[in-house]
């Protein structure tokens, strides 16, 4: 089907897309957004009983309002089941936006972020549901997948059940710019985190009686920085990112009490990124070491030394779908076939599609005009977002 034959409602892509961005579901407070989608699907002529929710809220370990939400669309051709899916969720900065149309895109008031990251998603599979129906395109079995929390640890894939997903072949992720830049393979991260244990001691009096945890926590980030492992990191057996995120004291606070009194205590949490997860490991143990390091050096005058507790567990795997994968070569035949040319990248960042293929679902993860998010700059290219629309299609009804 090419790119003037898919018989695509632009306005009504766009409608979709204005009411999304206005409504708000920063992560684990998803309840609304969801509700929102359920209501355009069925205004979109999705009967009732093909929606439905998960239990993955149970699951998720942290307070989470729903559950993932999934659409069942029956075939009206013969042919393996498809998976597409997005999530509902956006960052914090999301929360109060408040979306206007400025000539070819949609932006913010510039005091939040926009959100198109992703209700950009959540537009194009109503959109994609709203064609098939509408149209009585033929199409395989389809799945839709509108995952929770991908924002804050990618949880609503990780922890669903696969038998949910109605054994689909292959998935297709909205969650990008490009639709024509196909996303085959994400990092994966590991996370770590170290509290330092100090002792307290008056500053200026006594400051040789205490051990400084502000002194352990900087010598062990030097330590990490000259040994290649903070930032970019580059070596003979791997490459990959590390970064010390959350600096802090007890409960969040302020590490530190005042400036005429020792640091007793600090908190770091940071992650590691990979393109291999043995080596995200490595990164996290290099840290390790440098704490473990800078705990030694660091000593009161009675040679006594801070509490190190360091600990780190993979957060999310990392992935790459093979260029001659059927998922691929699908995703490069839909593109072609609706005049975009195709190339496949690998992603730095970690994706729903890192848990689906966990899940023995090979993903292909797309674009549809995603533009800065995460950033009070956000906004959503309308031309992309209309590729990213006839993409879906393409790839819902081309056979073979």
């Amino acid at each position: 089907m090419s790119n003037t034959a898919i018989p695509l409602d632009l306005k009504a892509a766009e409608e979709h897309l204005m009411r999304f961005l206005s409504v708000e579901g920063v992560t684990g407070q998803e309840a609304a957004i969801a509700a929102a989608v359920t209501d355009e699907l069925k205004k979109v002529g999705v009967p009732a009983s093909a929606i439905r929710f998960d239990t993955v809220n149970e699951r998720i370990p942290l307070p989470t309002q729903t559950g993932n939400l999934l659409v069942d669309l029956p075939g009206t051709r013969k042919g393996p089941r498809l998976l597409f899916a997005t999530h509902l969720d956006t960052v914090q900065l999301c929360a109060g936006a408040k979306p206007k149309r400025e000539g070819d895109r949609i932006v913010s008031d510039g005091t939040t972020a926009l959100g198109g990251d992703n209700r950009t998603g959540c537009a194009v599979l109503v959109t994609l549901a709203e064609t098939l129906l509408k149209h009585k395109l033929p199409h395989p079995p389809i799945t839709l997948l509108f995952t929770v929390r991908e924002e804050s640890g990618i949880h609503g894939a990780r922890e669903l059940d696969p038998a949910d997903l109605g054994g689909a072949t292959m998935c297709f992720n909205i969650d990008s710019k490009f639709a024509a830049e196909l996303i085959t393979g994400a990092v994966g991260q590991e996370n770590w985190e170290v509290e330092i244990t100090g002792k307290a001691s008056h500053a200026g009096v006594a400051p040789e009686k205490g051990i400084s945890a502000t002194l352990v926590a900087s010598i062990a980030l030097t330590e990490a920085h000259r040994g290649g492992w903070f930032g970019k990191v580059v070596k003979p057996n791997g490459k990959g990112t590390s970064n010390p995120g959350v600096f802090s004291g007890k409960d969040g606070k302020a590490a530190g009490d005042a400036t005429n009194v020792v640091t007793d205590y600090v908190q770091i949490k940071g992650e590691a990124r990979s393109q291999e997860a043995a080596f995200a490991a490595a990164i996290a143990n290099a840290y390790r070491e440098a704490f473990a390091k800078a705990q030694a050096e660091v000593k009161d005058a009675g040679g006594a030394t801070a509490e190190v507790t360091f600990e780190s567990k993979p957060s999310y795997p990392p992935f790459k779908v093979a260029e001659d994968a059927p998922a691929v070569r699908h995703a490069k035949k839909a593109a072609e076939s609706i005049g975009l040319k195709p190339t496949t990248v690998l992603s730095n960042g970690g994706l729903d599609a890192n848990w689906l293929d966990k899940h023995s679902v090979p993903t292909v993860t797309f674009g549809a005009g995603q533009y800065d998010p995460h950033t009070v700059n956000e906004y959503v290219d309308l031309a992309e977002f209309a590729n990213g629309c006839r993409l879906a299609v393409a790839l819902a009804t081309l056979e073979g």
